[in-house]
């Protein structure tokens, strides 16, 4: 792991352990063992950092389409997508820790957002086609997305505090929010 990776890495646990403003930069340059002349060189100020992180975690998130069959049944295709970003949340429990927190931040600055925006574009082009079809309801797409967003929230919220989970809790969470999509 390189320099920058160290600290970004560092910068992660951190954040999400103690919270954005009880994390100084003196803290996560103790953490990645770099002195803070080192992590300036990298980063400007904590935001560009957060920022960075926030961006990361939006680009591996994309890695869950990749291998999406564009030519299943819509509704297979949304419920693949919709286990896909939950397990890779349960994989990840500290990206989910701090999209958590910072999701809503204004430190994510709108080009963050942008390139985050990115990772569901698979899921939006998706929707758009099971809109054209008659399949998804005809509700503006930013609402669509929010809700299901939402529903992947609450879920993995309910997930990290559960010391028994029943396997079908899921598949239950997944019909629902289909049901209150489709057309």
């Amino acid at each position: 792991m390189n320099k920058k990776e160290a600290i970004l890495s560092s910068a992660l646990i951190l954040l999400t352990e103690k919270g954005v403003h009880n994390t100084p930069m003196s803290a996560i340059a103790k953490a990645a063992g770099t002195g803070m002349g080192t992590i300036y060189n990298y980063f400007p100020n904590k935001e560009s950092l957060i920022n960075e992180i926030y961006v990361n975690i939006k680009a591996k998130e994309k890695s869950v389409f990749l291998d999406f069959d564009v030519e299943q049944p819509i509704k297979t295709q949304f419920e693949n997508y919709l286990r896909s970003i939950i397990d890779f949340f349960i994989a990840n429990p500290t990206y989910f820790k701090f999209m958590e927190q910072l999701q809503a931040s204004p430190i994510i600055t709108k080009e963050s957002r942008e390139e985050g925006g990115k990772s569901v574009a698979p899921v939006h082009e998706l929707l758009v086609k099971g809109q054209q079809e008659r399949i998804i309801k005809a509700i503006e797409l930013d609402e669509i997305l929010m809700f299901i967003g939402g529903a992947v929230l609450a879920y993995l919220r309910w997930y990290f505090h559960q010391s028994e989970t029943k396997t079908t809790s899921l598949k239950n969470q997944t019909q629902m929010v289909w049901d209150a999509i489709k057309e």
